[in-house]
């Protein structure tokens, strides 16, 4: 008997209703493209990502996607993402595949 039936055992009056899946989907609305840098920071190689115009909670919310990804640490901060570590070729697949334009700036 699995839990199914115990609840039903349970609520014999209760329908059983769908839940709307949310779409998780969103849709960027980028003019400029996006600029991919590499710079070194106390000897240690970082990804900044830059150059995005639309709102910042969604900007943050990609920023959460790439690390989460990339299995990284980084931060978002004056309205750009810093990545550690040189994962530019990855960074700028992963927007591609999101729909964005990405710029590759220095190296």
């Amino acid at each position: 008997m699995d839990l199914k039936d115990q609840l039903k055992n349970l609520f014999p009056d209760h329908q059983e209703s769908e839940v709307p899946k949310e779409d998780k989907s969103t849709i960027w609305l980028q003019e400029a493209p996006l600029l991919c840098k590499y710079e070194k920071r106390k000897g240690k190689p970082i990804t900044i990502i830059d150059g995005y115009t639309g709102a910042s909670s969604d900007f943050k919310l990609l920023a959460k996607e790439l690390k989460q990804k990339l299995s990284v640490g980084g931060s978002f901060k004056d309205d750009s993402i810093t990545i550690q570590g040189d994962y530019r070729d990855k960074i700028m697949e992963l927007l591609k595949d999101k729909g964005f334009k990405v710029i590759r700036v220095g190296g």
